[in-house]
This record gives C-alpha cells, structure tokens and sequence, in this order.
C-alpha cells in the first residue's frame, strides 16, 4: 500500500474499487459456506469433499460468467466505461478459488495453520511483486487487478500441493445435503453482512466519483488491517474449539471470554491510536497527496471499535449451532448501517464516515445482548471482559497525550509516531499485563487452544481432524 500510493493515483483505486464492489459481492457465493460446513463436521468422508469440491468447481465457473454479463451494466452504472474489462478479469479468479476451497478446507480441519500461512503470504508476495512490477511499467489500475488475479491463481495451486488428494467423481447420497443446508444459511448471512458494509463504496462511487472513493476505500481498508486480520486469525482457531465445547457450559463461556478479551487487548490501542495519529500515519505511509484521507480514517475509527466488540460473537453463536440467530442480526444490522451511509452522503467521504461511525457505536449493545441471550454468557460477563483492554488503553492514551506536547515540535511525521506510539502502547501493555493482571490467562488461553507449538498433540487429538469412513446418518 505505502508503494502503490505513490505509484498511482486515487482514481486507479477507485476503478478498480467500482469492480470490487460487484466481484467482493459475488465472492460471497463462491464457496456457499461448503468450507466451514466441511470444517465444523464431526467427521466427513472422501466422498463427500469430492462432491463439494465439484460443486464449489461448478459456482466458480457460474460466477465468472456472471460477471462477464454484468460488467456492461456496471459501465453504464458507474458512468465508466472501462470498468467492463476489470471486471471480467477480476472474474476469472472464482474459477481458481473455487477449485481451491475444498483443499484449503480439508487443511484448515488438520489445524496445518503453518502451511497455510506459508501458502497466503508467498501468494501475497508474488502478487505483489506483480503488481508492483505492472506499476512501475506504467499499467495503471491493471496492477491491482493483476495483484488479484495471480495471488489467486498462486494460492490455489499451493493448497493443491500441500493438501495432497485428488478429488474423486461426485456421488449422490453422500450426506451432503445437511452440509449444503448450513452451508446457504451462513451464505445468506454474509451476503446481508457484505451489502451492509459495501453499500458506502456503491453509493459513493455513483455520486461522488471514482476519486473519492479512492479517498475513502484507502482509509477504510487501511484503518481496518487489524480487526479484520485479527479477527480471522483468531477466528480460524476459536471456531473449531468452541464448536467442541459447545454442550460444555462452563468451559464454554470460560474459553469465549478469554478469546474475546484477547482479542480485544489486540485491536483497541491500534485503533486508538489511528484516531490519535490519523494524519502523521497518513502522511507516513500513503504520502502526502492523501491528506484528504486523514480526516476520514479518524472518523472511521469508531466503526472499527464497533467492529472489534461485535464480530467475534459469529464465531460464538455458530459455534453453538445458532446460524439462524446470526442471520437474524445481519437482516438487523443491514438497513440502519445503509441508513447512515444515505444520512452522510450528501457531505461526501467524510459525512458517510462519520453516518457509519455513528450507526455503528448505537448497534453494540443490542446486538451483544441478543447475541449472547440464553447463552451461558452474561453481561456481567461481558464486562469483566471488555473493562481490562478499555481502562488500559485509556490510560496509554492520556499518557501519549500528555507526552505529545512535547513530540508535536519534532519535525519528521515518522519520529512522531515512533515516539508517540511507544509512550502508547509501552503504558497500556504494563497496565494490561501487570496492573490487569492479563498476561497469565493470555498466556494460559493460547496454550490450551493448542496454538503454541509444545501443545500440538493435544490439539490434534482434541479437533478431531481428518477425513473418515462416511457415517450412518447426519450430524
């Protein structure tokens, strides 16, 4: 991002964001929700991943010939014609990820964290020295759309490579239909979750222009780097985990609590400090033609503490087999997040910044209380939880703050931050640790999920994973 901000310009973002907007959407389908269908299974057959892999096969393929009929209509949507192009390239990727679900699934239930992460970062890499390359070359907005397409392609041959099986001829009868049937519930839970949270890009895009939803795709994506990346990270394991505990009450609520609160204790101070330090970061790593994006970046960041208390219950109340429940809230969460986007439009970037902030902030409380309603977890519970991170990263604050009157003379934005930032971050992680009191049940939590490496055979032996003869009836 720090290179491609001074390689291109704003508008090339946002052509690129106009497609993206469509495809993201359609990614949805992709899958089906097949993946987690095949990780959340007690057991599963051969032959059943084989007919998955050939159903997600089938969608990919459907999904790129969509967005070869659609992307006409998208130019004339946008007014830009040469969206059409980008996005029939753009499309070619589901065929790929589609051919690469059922591996990376089956991977995923063999907890081989560490080859994924091997296989996500060196297709990053080689997509982004793609794209990087196509930039430099003076190709414009087909660098990013050529960091997509062979980032797919990369990672969809690495999990065919480390997964290691062939994927047999689909059968009928396999015990599949349970599997597809959770499979479209969380699918249709995503799609509500995905208008949701892209209709601001469509809207700002058709009236705004493809310069300021540059402005605005860049702030977003960037001030959301750590609740989205923490929260699949600590997802892909917590998931698994609590669906084993799920008829044990008490373990239950205790592992939860403790995942939740760490997770919290991760993402609250980098978002604080964002808000504190919107435009020296700007400046930093974007440059300084991006200083419209300051404003916006730290009027976003109440969105992403919203974001940080309110995810981490889809891994909770899937876990415990309440999918319908999670559907119930995105149907919630979708038309009053849209109203604040139509509420800041006409203000531009800065009024749908500061509509979907606000929306967000106001939707917390009820969505914990009904997310955690007839479960072992209270809000009593919930507090304790969220108190530690809050009340440290408060007083990192005040002590960044009070040293800032200081750090504001020195000239160069990076030794601000530097200095800034580890006044942040030095008094929050002492009072987390020592004075909370957090750093022992971080400590215990992690190793009894079975992430650190002395505590792999436990974990195998406590997920269960691998695939099995088929079983005589469905979970």
């Amino acid at each position: 991002m720090m290179i491609l901000a001074r390689l291109l310009i704003p508008a090339d973002f946002g052509l690129v964001g106009m497609a993206t907007a469509c495809t993201g959407f359609l990614e949805l389908f992709r899958d089906a929700g097949l993946s987690q269908a095949t990780i959340q299974r007690a057991s599963i057959s051969r032959e059943q991943t084989s007919t998955l892999f050939w159903i997600n096969v089938a969608a990919g393929a459907i999904l790129a010939a969509f967005c070869a009929a659609i992307a006409p209509i998208l130019a004339v949507f946008y007014h830009e014609p040469r969206v059409v192009w980008v996005t029939v390239v753009i499309g070619t990727g589901f065929v790929m990820s589609g051919a690469a679900a059922q591996h990376r699934a089956v991977l995923m239930r063999e907890m081989r964290f560490a080859v994924l992460a091997t296989i996500d970062v060196g297709s990053l890499f080689v997509g982004i020295a793609v794209c990087i390359g196509m930039a430099l070359a003076g190709q414009g907005y087909w660098a990013l759309v050529g960091l997509m397409v062979c980032q797919n392609i990369v990672n969809a041959l690495g999990v065919w490579i480390a997964g290691g099986w062939i994927p047999g001829p689909p059968r009928r009868r396999v015990g599949t239909r349970s599997m597809l049937k959770y499979g479209g519930t969380l699918t249709l839970n995503s799609v509500l979750v995905y208008i949701a949270y892209n209709a601001d890009k469509v809207l700002l895009g058709r009236f705004w222009g493809a310069e300021i939803l540059g402005i605005y795709g860049r702030a977003y994506q960037f001030i959301n780097i750590p609740t989205s990346n923490l929260n699949t990270c600590i997802g892909q394991v917590a998931f698994p985990a609590l669906s084993r505990l799920q008829n044990e009450p008490e373990r239950l609520r205790s592992y939860f609590l403790k995942g939740y609160g760490l997770y919290l204790s991760l993402v609250m101070p980098i978002t604080l400090a964002c808000a504190l330090f919107a435009e020296d970061i700007i400046r930093v790593f974007f440059g300084p033609n991006w200083g419209q994006a300051a404003p916006v970046f730290r009027l976003l960041a109440p969105t992403i503490v919203a974001f940080a208390l309110i995810n981490p219950f889809g891994w909770f109340i899937q876990a415990i087999g309440r999918a319908t429940r999670s559907l119930k809230i995105a149907a919630l969460l979708m038309p009053v997040v849209i109203l604040g986007y139509v509420v800041g439009l006409p203000y531009g970037a800065v009024g749908v910044a500061t509509g979907f902030s606000a929306v967000a902030v106001a939707l917390v409380v009820p969505v914990i209380f009904w997310a955690r309603h007839g479960t072992p977890v209270s809000m009593i519970d919930m507090l304790r939880a969220i108190m530690p991170p809050i009340i440290s990263v408060l007083v990192g604050t005040a002590a960044a703050l009070a040293g800032w009157s200081l750090i504001r003379f020195l000239d160069s934005p990076l030794l601000r931050l530097i200095s800034a930032n580890t006044i942040l971050f030095g008094v929050y992680g002492i009072v987390l640790w020592f004075v909370m009191g957090q750093g022992d049940v971080y400590l215990r939590l992690i190793r009894d999920m079975g992430i650190l490496p002395f505590a792999g055979q436990r974990r195998k032996s406590a997920m269960g994973a691998g695939m099995t003869k088929p079983q005589a009836s469905e979970q």
